[in-house]
């Protein structure tokens, strides 16, 4: 198992998405993440109950992190909070806007306390600004960076199908606490790392906004489609399997149109010269593709393509992601027995990770409790069966 982050100690005020993916990817790289949660636990518990009873978002996001429950609005648990974050590396957060101020652990005055604590919050919208103190949620945001005015298609808006803007925003987050350890190696000092929903997924707007911005351009809803490239979208083959395959350059059209379509003269005709007339003519020569592709199966189209060294890609359903070929797949233990699920997006030296298992609701509390000094252990903060 990867343990570059050995020895760290993580603290995590956390629910839902966004700090769970960061604390998780730390907890993957070795970290020690210990996760506070509300006696009656994230509700990202309770976001659906398919893996064998258990959330899909939460065996997927955190796995390898211990559980403690805590009430914060008791004097002791906050005061074990407090015995936590004295010893942590890290200390992440993502409740409601001003929450974590009016408990007394505002980020300024922690790291006032402690110069070399890295702290993390994830808000919906910033510090800062008129929408500073508003609530976000995923889609919310999806609909605020107008991402949903690029997304979908000729009949509507779309929602991304995952938690994009969560994915994002926990990314950045995870980003930035990597690199606030890099520069607290060489500096001694910590820092504080500022995260938002809205900012994280705005950074990933840039391309359609600079097009607006600076060329007038308002790309359009084009579903599988690529907005400014052409051909590059999904056909439906004979066998009413879709392929969806990409142009870059002319000498990848001029191969389509003699290995693939078997139409050579194609490659000269003057609707389809340049990358901007083929976009400008798309459905002419949608229908043409169309023609040829449906007179031959996926398998079949798909042969031309690799011959042609055109890069491709079959539509998947789900039953297809299930047996892909390329998938890593990687075991983690849950409170309802083992679990396989798709493997991190990178890997060191070709081993595949192993991760940690998926906590209970409280299922570390009463350690935490005799290993951080607290006497007496709440009420409310009795360990839950995991």
């Amino acid at each position: 198992m990867n343990r570059d982050l050995e020895g760290l100690l993580v603290v995590s005020v956390e629910q839902a998405v966004a700090a769970p993916y960061a604390s998780g990817r730390l907890a993957d790289a070795g970290a020690r993440v210990i996760k506070v949660e509300r006696p009656e636990g994230d509700f990202a518990r309770r976001y659906d109950a398919y893996v064998k009873g258990e959330s899909a978002y939460f065996v997927w996001l955190n796995r390898g992190k211990e559980s403690v429950c805590l009430d914060l609005k008791s004097e002791a648990d906050r005061a074990l909070l407090a015995s936590l974050v004295e010893r942590a590396d890290v200390f992440i957060q993502n409740l409601a806007p001003g929450a974590v101020e009016r408990l007394g652990f505002a980020p300024d005055e922690l790291r006032g306390k402690n110069p070399r604590l890295i702290t993390c919050s994830i808000s919906g919208y910033g510090d800062e600004g008129p929408y500073r103190d508003l609530k976000a949620y995923d889609l919310l945001v999806q609909a605020e960076t107008g991402l949903s005015t690029v997304t979908g298609n000729e009949h509507g808006m779309a929602r991304v199908g995952v938690s994009v803007c969560d994915i994002a925003a926990g990314m950045t987050a995870f980003q930035g606490i990597l690199q606030a350890l890099i520069g607290r190696g060489r500096t001694g000092e910590g820092r504080h790392v500022a995260v938002s929903l809205y900012h994280a997924l705005a950074d990933w707007m840039n391309v359609p906004y600079l097009q607006y911005v600076y060329g007038g351009h308002t790309p359009v809803r084009s579903g599988l489609n690529h907005p400014t490239i052409a051909p590059y979208g999904d056909y439906v083959c004979g066998d009413g399997k879709a392929v969806l395959f990409s142009i870059q350059n002319e000498t990848e059209w001029r191969m389509l149109c003699a290995e693939v379509l078997g139409r050579p003269e194609l490659a000269d005709d003057a609707r389809f010269a340049t990358n901007p007339l083929r976009v400008a003519n798309r459905p002419a020569l949608d229908a043409i593709i169309a023609e040829a592709f449906t007179a031959a199966s996926r398998e079949t189209i798909i042969e031309r393509l690799e011959e042609a060294r055109v890069a491709y890609g079959r539509v998947s359903t789900l039953e297809d992601l299930k047996a892909h070929p390329q998938n890593r797949v990687v075991e983690v233990k849950t409170p309802a027995g083992p679990v396989k699920l798709l493997a991190p997006g990178m890997i060191f030296d070709g081993v595949l990770p192993e991760l940690g298992r998926v906590p209970g609701l409280g299922e570390h509390t009463e350690a935490i409790h005799a290993e951080f000094g607290v006497r007496e252990m709440p009420r409310d903060g009795k360990r839950a069966a995991g």
